[in-house]
């Protein structure tokens, strides 16, 4: 019930059991894949396949990698991020094909309530403590480059053919083929034709 809350983007409690047993599973196989040696292709392929089940043919990732549950963020082929790939999917995050992270990137679906009343930690019967947040997804078209340092945050799509700048925080929806950057992010100007480096 709260995973379905969560992935529509109600408001949901994270410390529900089924939530919290993906989460677990989700570090531990981060942990496994930080640790395996990066010449260890076998291995690590079979980590990727349990931690990250829908990814497209040729995605890899560098490590170190951190997800909160993997199983919720969709891969195109050909993918690849840099050191430091952080990826909060408690909303479904769809990437497409050829997109590539610099490192330090982060992907960020959360959301907390604006009003304090809904957003501070409560008490159960029990003594138990919890709070609820909920969460918008992310979309990221094929052929997109995000540099060093990027933050996307829940409810942003991204179109196809972007270029992110470094350091920049996405808080809103960027148009296929920009050329974007800042905190907050924002459209500089089109990537054309003219931007073709081999026909110089």
């Amino acid at each position: 019930m709260e995973k379905e809350k969560m992935l529509s983007g109600q408001l949901y409690d994270p410390s529900d059991e089924e939530l919290s047993a993906l989460r677990i599973k989700a570090r531990k196989l981060a942990r496994r894949y930080n640790s395996t040696d990066e010449d260890n292709w076998k291995t690590l392929n079979e980590i990727l396949k349990e931690l990250v089940p829908n990814r497209g043919e040729g995605t890899f990732f560098q490590a170190p990698v951190y997800f909160d549950y993997g199983c919720f963020t969709t891969f195109g082929k050909n993918c690849g991020a840099n050191f430091n790939f952080t990826v909060l999917d408690c909303a479904p995050i769809k990437i497409g094909d050829n997109v590539l992270f610099g490192p330090n990137c982060t992907l960020a679906a959360p959301m907390h309530p604006l009003c304090p009343k809904e957003r501070n930690v409560r008490t159960r019967e029990n003594g138990e403590l919890y709070n609820l947040e909920y969460a918008k997804p992310i979309t990221i078209g094929s052929d997109c480059w995000l540099a060093s340092n990027v933050t996307v945050c829940g409810g942003v799509t991204i179109g196809e053919g972007c270029v992110i700048g470094a350091g920049s925080v996405v808080t809103r929806d960027i148009p296929p083929y920009s050329l974007a950057a800042g905190n907050p992010c924002r459209v500089i100007r089109q990537i054309t034709e003219e931007d073709l480096m081999e026909t110089r």
